[in-house]
């Protein structure tokens, strides 16, 4: 396994404003995926099309993931924040997914998409993980 990162879904569409903030502060790469320039615009709604599907902030071993995207598994217990597991391949991040699904809630299955294979899991203590590889 790689390593574990940082993921926050920005409740407010502010997801650009706060990821440039913390580039500021943090130094390092940004990068912005926006909706409706990424290969999935078509699975989502007109409303959605301009905000943030994915942020990664990179220097060196420091990686800073967010979104804008809403998500209705965000209670006042979990917070905005959830740890993403990136693995180096997908049978790797099969199993990881596996063990810590074990007596929690699947939110979304392994799946495939554009930048390789990811599924989300709240566990059985209530914390949210994000399994990826990017091994589609």
């Amino acid at each position: 396994m790689s390593k574990i990162n940082a993921y926050i879904n920005f409740r407010d569409n502010n997801c650009r404003e706060a990821m440039n903030f913390y580039k500021e502060c943090l130094g390092g790469e940004l990068s912005l995926i926006v909706v409706k320039e990424s290969p999935m615009k078509d699975m989502f709604p007109p409303q959605l099309q301009d905000i943030i599907l994915h942020a990664d902030l990179t220097k060196g071993d420091l990686t800073l993931l967010g979104s804008d995207m809403p998500n209705d598994d965000i209670t006042s217990d979990s917070g905005p924040v959830s740890l993403t597991l990136t693995c180096d391949s997908k049978a790797e991040a099969s199993a990881m997914f596996d063990k810590l699904s074990a007596g929690g809630k699947i939110v979304h299955p392994m799946s495939t998409f554009f930048a390789g294979t990811m599924g989300n899991i709240i566990d059985k203590f209530g914390s949210r993980w994000g399994i990826f590889t990017a091994e589609q």
